[in-house]
C-alpha cells in the first residue's frame, strides 16, 4: 500500500504502467497490485484534478450534512462523483468513512488535508482559496 501511495504521489495516479511497475518492484504478481489500488478509494486509478475533493457521504457524515455538502459541491463545481471540472483544478469524490464522525460533516483535499464541520460558507471559503493556488493556465496537475 506504501509502494501506491507514493507512486500516486508522485504521478498523480496510479495508471495500468505504475501498478506494472510496482508488482515488478514488490516481485509480486500485478493483478495482488490492481486488486489492492482498485479496492481502497484512496487510491486514484483515473487521472484526477489538481485537487481531489472526497467527502464523507457514510452515515454520521450523511446525518450531519455530507450529502447536503457534496450536493453543495457539485452544484458549485458544475460535476458530479467521479468527475472533473473542464480547467482540471477539481476532482469531486464520495469518500468512505475517514474517521472523523466527531467533526461530520468532513471532507479531505487530496488525501491530506481534512475540512471539518462543513457548512456552504466553509465550502465557499476552500473553493476560492484552492483557486486562489490553481494555475491560471488551466492546466490542472
Amino acid at each position: 500500500m506504501a509502494a501506491l501511495a507514493v507512486a500516486q504521489s508522485e504521478k498523480g495516479w496510479v495508471s495500468p504502467e505504475v501498478m506494472q511497475f510496482v508488482a515488478e518492484y514488490l516481485e509480486m504478481p500485478p493483478v495482488w497490485v490492481e486488486e489492492v489500488a482498485t479496492f481502497y478509494n484512496m487510491y486514484d486509478t483515473k487521472p484526477v484534478g489538481r485537487f481531489k475533493l472526497s467527502v464523507c457521504t457514510n452515515l454520521p457524515c450523511a446525518l450531519s450534512g455530507g450529502e447536503r455538502a457534496a450536493d453543495y459541491l457539485k452544484q458549485k463545481l458544475g460535476i458530479g462523483f467521479n468527475e472533473t471540472t473542464a480547467d482540471g483544478n477539481f476532482t469531486l469524490k464520495e469518500g468512505e468513512c475517514m474517521g472523523a464522525c466527531g467533526d461530520a460533516p468532513v471532507m479531505i483535499v487530496n488525501n491530506t488535508h481534512m475540512c471539518s464541520f462543513m457548512s456552504n460558507e466553509k465550502l465557499d471559503a476552500l473553493i476560492a482559496d484552492l483557486q486562489a493556488k490553481a494555475p491560471t493556465n488551466g492546466a490542472g496537475k
